[in-house]
């Protein structure tokens, strides 16, 4: 299964795809959503950046580089968090949902490629 099936959704704009199967990504409940109203089908929080690592990078693009490369490393010791993502990845399209007003330095957006790169391992491999 291609990565190009791992979509990005902001929580707050999510209409549930046919098919597709919907994941947040974050270690906080978003604000302003209620739980019963967000159709889903897990909360993957210990996938989501240790909460220091959230606080240092804070949204600021002039960190993102470093951010992905430490997200990545905690990513890379917490297997057991990222695996089912990837093992539904793997069998149809998936949609991360994150909360972050920036749509391009998040860390949805790190996971997305973090993922991609697993599938394309594992794909040559």
């Amino acid at each position: 299964m291609s990565g190009d099936h791992i979509r990005l959704t902001r929580v707050y704009d999510h209409e549930p795809q046919p098919g597709s199967r919907s994941y947040l990504v974050e270690r906080l409940w978003p604000r302003g959503v209620r739980r019963e109203a967000l159709e889903m089908d897990g909360w993957v929080k210990d996938v989501a950046p240790s909460t220091e690592l959230r606080r240092w990078f804070g949204h600021d693009p002039e960190r993102w580089e470093e951010f992905r490369r430490r997200y990545f490393a905690e990513l890379d010791a917490h297997a057991q968090a990222w695996r089912p993502l990837l093992e539904a990845a793997r069998s149809g399209p998936v949609t991360l949902l994150y909360s972050a007003r920036d749509r391009e330095h998040n860390n949805a957006v790190a996971l997305r490629d973090y993922l991609r790169a697993r599938l394309a391992e594992q794909g040559a491999g």
